[in-house]
Protein backbone atom coordinates (compact mmCIF):
# COMPACT_ATOMS: atom_id res chain seq x y z
CA UNK A 1 0.00 0.00 0.00
CA UNK A 2 2.81 2.39 0.95
CA UNK A 3 4.48 1.72 -2.41
CA UNK A 4 1.22 2.54 -4.21
CA UNK A 5 0.70 5.77 -2.20
CA UNK A 6 4.25 6.90 -2.99
CA UNK A 7 3.70 6.34 -6.68
CA UNK A 8 0.45 8.39 -6.60
CA UNK A 9 2.28 11.26 -4.85
CA UNK A 10 5.05 11.18 -7.47
CA UNK A 11 2.44 11.25 -10.28
CA UNK A 12 0.73 14.27 -8.66
CA UNK A 13 4.06 16.09 -8.38
CA UNK A 14 4.85 15.40 -12.05
CA UNK A 15 1.38 16.63 -13.11
CA UNK A 16 1.72 19.81 -11.04
CA UNK A 17 5.09 20.58 -12.63
CA UNK A 18 3.62 19.95 -16.08
CA UNK A 19 0.70 22.32 -15.43
CA UNK A 20 3.11 24.96 -14.11
CA UNK A 21 5.26 24.61 -17.22
CA UNK A 22 2.23 25.10 -19.48
CA UNK A 23 1.14 28.17 -17.53
CA UNK A 24 4.61 29.71 -17.63
CA UNK A 25 4.89 28.99 -21.35
CA UNK A 26 1.60 30.81 -21.96
CA UNK A 27 2.74 33.74 -19.82
CA UNK A 28 6.05 34.03 -21.64
CA UNK A 29 4.25 33.85 -25.01
CA UNK A 30 1.88 36.66 -23.94
CA UNK A 31 4.79 38.82 -22.76
CA UNK A 32 6.70 38.17 -25.96
CA UNK A 33 3.68 39.05 -28.11
CA UNK A 34 3.10 42.20 -26.05
CA UNK A 35 6.73 43.22 -26.57
CA UNK A 36 6.38 42.65 -30.33
CA UNK A 37 3.20 44.79 -30.41
CA UNK A 38 4.81 47.57 -28.38
CA UNK A 39 7.82 47.44 -30.67
CA UNK A 40 5.61 47.89 -33.75
CA UNK A 41 3.76 50.75 -32.08
CA UNK A 42 7.04 52.43 -31.16
CA UNK A 43 8.35 52.12 -34.72
CA UNK A 44 5.16 53.66 -36.15
CA UNK A 45 5.24 56.52 -33.65
CA UNK A 46 8.88 57.28 -34.45
CA UNK A 47 8.09 57.23 -38.17
CA UNK A 48 5.14 59.61 -37.70
CA UNK A 49 7.14 62.02 -35.54
CA UNK A 50 9.98 62.02 -38.08
CA UNK A 51 7.47 62.87 -40.81
CA UNK A 52 6.11 65.74 -38.69
CA UNK A 53 9.66 67.05 -38.18
CA UNK A 54 10.14 67.34 -41.94
CA UNK A 55 6.62 68.81 -42.40
CA UNK A 56 5.44 65.72 -44.28
CA UNK A 57 2.02 65.71 -42.67
CA UNK A 58 0.41 63.46 -45.29
CA UNK A 59 2.83 60.67 -44.42
CA UNK A 60 2.31 61.27 -40.70
CA UNK A 61 -1.45 61.12 -41.25
CA UNK A 62 -1.17 57.76 -43.05
CA UNK A 63 1.03 56.30 -40.30
CA UNK A 64 -1.31 57.42 -37.53
CA UNK A 65 -4.31 55.95 -39.35
CA UNK A 66 -2.47 52.64 -39.84
CA UNK A 67 -1.72 52.61 -36.13
CA UNK A 68 -5.37 53.17 -35.25
CA UNK A 69 -6.54 50.49 -37.70
CA UNK A 70 -4.00 47.99 -36.34
CA UNK A 71 -5.82 47.68 -33.01
CA UNK A 72 -2.50 47.93 -31.14
CA UNK A 73 -2.30 49.87 -27.85
CA UNK A 74 -1.98 53.60 -28.52
CA UNK A 75 0.55 55.77 -26.67
CA UNK A 76 -0.99 58.49 -24.49
CA UNK A 77 0.51 61.28 -26.60
CA UNK A 78 -0.60 59.84 -29.95
CA UNK A 79 -3.96 61.74 -30.02
CA UNK A 80 -2.10 65.04 -29.48
CA UNK A 81 0.36 64.49 -32.32
CA UNK A 82 -2.43 63.26 -34.59
CA UNK A 83 -4.47 66.38 -33.74
CA UNK A 84 -1.54 68.63 -34.67
CA UNK A 85 -1.12 66.72 -37.94
CA UNK A 86 -4.80 67.04 -38.82
CA UNK A 87 -4.70 70.78 -38.08
CA UNK A 88 -1.88 71.20 -40.61
CA UNK A 89 -3.93 69.27 -43.17
CA UNK A 90 -6.96 71.52 -42.64
CA UNK A 91 -9.07 68.77 -41.06
CA UNK A 92 -10.08 71.04 -38.20
CA UNK A 93 -13.12 69.17 -36.91
CA UNK A 94 -11.20 65.90 -36.69
CA UNK A 95 -8.25 67.72 -35.12
CA UNK A 96 -10.57 69.09 -32.45
CA UNK A 97 -11.91 65.59 -31.76
CA UNK A 98 -8.45 64.15 -31.16
CA UNK A 99 -7.07 67.01 -29.06
CA UNK A 100 -10.22 66.83 -26.92
CA UNK A 101 -9.67 63.08 -26.52
CA UNK A 102 -6.04 63.73 -25.48
CA UNK A 103 -7.13 66.22 -22.80
CA UNK A 104 -9.83 63.82 -21.64
CA UNK A 105 -7.31 60.97 -21.25
CA UNK A 106 -4.40 62.88 -19.72
CA UNK A 107 -5.97 65.95 -18.07
CA UNK A 108 -3.64 68.49 -16.51
CA UNK A 109 -0.86 65.94 -16.14
CA UNK A 110 -0.38 65.34 -19.86
CA UNK A 111 3.08 66.00 -21.23
CA UNK A 112 1.61 68.18 -24.00
CA UNK A 113 -1.11 69.87 -21.95
CA UNK A 114 -0.02 73.41 -22.82
CA UNK A 115 0.37 72.52 -26.50
CA UNK A 116 -3.10 70.95 -26.52
CA UNK A 117 -4.65 74.07 -24.96
CA UNK A 118 -2.86 76.25 -27.53
CA UNK A 119 -4.17 74.02 -30.33
CA UNK A 120 -7.73 74.32 -28.99
CA UNK A 121 -7.34 78.09 -29.14
CA UNK A 122 -6.05 77.97 -32.74
CA UNK A 123 -9.00 75.78 -33.72
CA UNK A 124 -11.63 78.32 -32.63
CA UNK A 125 -11.42 80.48 -35.77
CA UNK A 126 -11.55 77.70 -38.41
CA UNK A 127 -14.29 75.86 -36.50
CA UNK A 128 -16.34 79.07 -36.40
CA UNK A 129 -15.90 79.40 -40.18
CA UNK A 130 -17.15 75.87 -40.67
CA UNK A 131 -20.19 76.52 -38.49
CA UNK A 132 -21.07 79.69 -40.40
CA UNK A 133 -20.48 78.23 -43.87
CA UNK A 134 -23.43 77.07 -45.94
CA UNK A 135 -21.24 75.32 -48.51
CA UNK A 136 -19.93 72.54 -46.25
CA UNK A 137 -21.06 70.06 -43.63
CA UNK A 138 -20.30 70.27 -39.91
CA UNK A 139 -16.93 68.57 -40.47
CA UNK A 140 -15.80 71.15 -43.02
CA UNK A 141 -16.20 69.00 -46.15
CA UNK A 142 -17.73 70.73 -49.14
CA UNK A 143 -21.19 69.82 -50.33
CA UNK A 144 -21.69 68.44 -53.82
CA UNK A 145 -25.01 68.32 -55.69
CA UNK A 146 -27.04 65.19 -55.04
CA UNK A 147 -26.50 62.78 -57.94
CA UNK A 148 -30.14 61.65 -57.83
CA UNK A 149 -32.10 64.90 -57.77
CA UNK A 150 -29.21 66.99 -59.19
CA UNK A 151 -29.68 69.60 -56.50
CA UNK A 152 -33.42 70.02 -57.09
CA UNK A 153 -34.32 68.51 -53.68
CA UNK A 154 -37.13 66.49 -55.25
CA UNK A 155 -37.02 63.52 -57.58
CA UNK A 156 -39.29 61.07 -59.34
CA UNK A 157 -39.57 58.00 -57.15
CA UNK A 158 -41.72 54.94 -56.69
CA UNK A 159 -45.09 56.00 -55.28
CA UNK A 160 -45.03 55.39 -51.54
CA UNK A 161 -48.81 55.16 -51.33
CA UNK A 162 -49.36 52.28 -53.75
CA UNK A 163 -45.80 50.88 -53.66
CA UNK A 164 -45.41 51.67 -57.38
CA UNK A 165 -48.33 49.40 -58.35
CA UNK A 166 -50.53 52.22 -59.62
CA UNK A 167 -53.60 50.77 -57.90
CA UNK A 168 -54.85 50.44 -54.33
CA UNK A 169 -57.43 48.17 -52.75
CA UNK A 170 -60.98 49.47 -52.58
CA UNK A 171 -61.75 50.53 -49.03
CA UNK A 172 -65.51 50.12 -49.41
CA UNK A 173 -65.53 46.44 -50.31
CA UNK A 174 -62.24 45.48 -48.68
CA UNK A 175 -60.70 44.83 -52.12
CA UNK A 176 -63.17 41.97 -52.79
CA UNK A 177 -65.28 43.77 -55.40
CA UNK A 178 -68.47 42.65 -53.62
CA UNK A 179 -70.70 44.26 -51.00
CA UNK A 180 -72.55 42.01 -48.55
CA UNK A 181 -76.08 42.99 -47.52
CA UNK A 182 -78.83 41.35 -45.51
CA UNK A 183 -82.29 41.59 -47.09
CA UNK A 184 -85.70 41.82 -45.40
CA UNK A 185 -85.86 38.05 -45.13
CA UNK A 186 -82.61 38.07 -43.14
CA UNK A 187 -80.76 36.44 -46.01
CA UNK A 188 -77.27 37.47 -47.08
CA UNK A 189 -76.99 38.90 -50.57
CA UNK A 190 -73.90 40.00 -52.48
CA UNK A 191 -73.81 42.98 -54.82
CA UNK A 192 -71.14 44.37 -57.07
CA UNK A 193 -69.28 47.24 -55.40
CA UNK A 194 -70.30 50.48 -57.05
CA UNK A 195 -67.15 52.32 -55.99
CA UNK A 196 -64.71 50.01 -57.82
CA UNK A 197 -67.17 48.46 -60.30
CA UNK A 198 -66.53 45.01 -58.84
CA UNK A 199 -62.76 45.14 -59.53
CA UNK A 200 -61.71 45.35 -55.90
CA UNK A 201 -59.12 48.01 -56.69
CA UNK A 202 -58.93 51.69 -57.56
CA UNK A 203 -56.49 53.91 -59.38
CA UNK A 204 -53.97 55.28 -56.89
CA UNK A 205 -55.09 58.80 -55.92
CA UNK A 206 -51.50 59.92 -55.30
CA UNK A 207 -49.81 58.96 -58.58
CA UNK A 208 -52.93 58.67 -60.76
CA UNK A 209 -51.95 55.13 -61.69
CA UNK A 210 -48.47 55.95 -62.93
CA UNK A 211 -46.70 54.30 -60.02
CA UNK A 212 -44.38 57.30 -59.69
CA UNK A 213 -44.44 60.42 -57.56
CA UNK A 214 -42.42 63.62 -57.29
CA UNK A 215 -41.40 63.89 -53.67
CA UNK A 216 -38.54 64.77 -51.36
CA UNK A 217 -35.36 63.08 -52.55
CA UNK A 218 -34.60 60.13 -50.28
CA UNK A 219 -30.90 60.12 -51.15
CA UNK A 220 -30.19 63.61 -49.83
CA UNK A 221 -33.27 63.88 -47.57
CA UNK A 222 -34.48 66.86 -49.56
CA UNK A 223 -31.36 68.98 -49.01
CA UNK A 224 -30.24 68.84 -52.64
CA UNK A 225 -26.64 68.05 -51.68
CA UNK A 226 -24.33 65.39 -50.25
CA UNK A 227 -21.01 65.65 -48.46
CA UNK A 228 -17.84 65.15 -50.49
CA UNK A 229 -14.26 64.32 -49.50
CA UNK A 230 -13.08 67.82 -50.49
CA UNK A 231 -12.26 70.30 -47.74
CA UNK A 232 -14.23 73.53 -48.07
CA UNK A 233 -12.64 76.95 -48.59
CA UNK A 234 -15.93 78.60 -47.54
CA UNK A 235 -16.25 80.44 -50.84
CA UNK A 236 -18.96 80.05 -53.45
CA UNK A 237 -18.05 78.43 -56.75
CA UNK A 238 -18.71 80.27 -60.01
CA UNK A 239 -21.72 78.05 -60.61
CA UNK A 240 -23.16 78.91 -57.19
CA UNK A 241 -22.63 82.62 -57.83
CA UNK A 242 -24.47 82.38 -61.16
CA UNK A 243 -27.53 80.67 -59.66
CA UNK A 244 -27.64 82.84 -56.53
CA UNK A 245 -30.98 84.71 -56.25
CA UNK A 246 -29.08 87.88 -55.39
CA UNK A 247 -27.09 87.74 -58.61
CA UNK A 248 -29.78 89.26 -60.81
CA UNK A 249 -29.31 91.75 -63.63
CA UNK A 250 -30.81 94.47 -61.43
CA UNK A 251 -28.41 93.70 -58.58
CA UNK A 252 -25.40 93.75 -60.92
CA UNK A 253 -26.59 97.09 -62.34
CA UNK A 254 -26.90 98.61 -58.88
CA UNK A 255 -23.47 97.34 -57.88
CA UNK A 256 -22.00 98.91 -61.04
CA UNK A 257 -23.65 102.29 -60.31
CA UNK A 258 -22.26 102.26 -56.78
Amino acid sequence: MSSCSGMIRRIKIVLNWALLAVALNGLFSTVALSQVNLGQTDRWMKGALAAIERNDFQTANSIFRNLIDSGLPLPDDMPYYFAETLFQLGQFDNSNNFVSKYLELTGFTGQHYEGAIALKEKLKAPLAQIEACSYCDTRGYRYRPCFVCEGKKQSEQACSYCKAKGVVGCSRCGATGMIKKINVFNLVEFFECEKCSGKGRLTCPECSGGGKEISECKTCNGSGHLSSDQLCNHQATQEQIQISPTNTVETQKNQFLQ
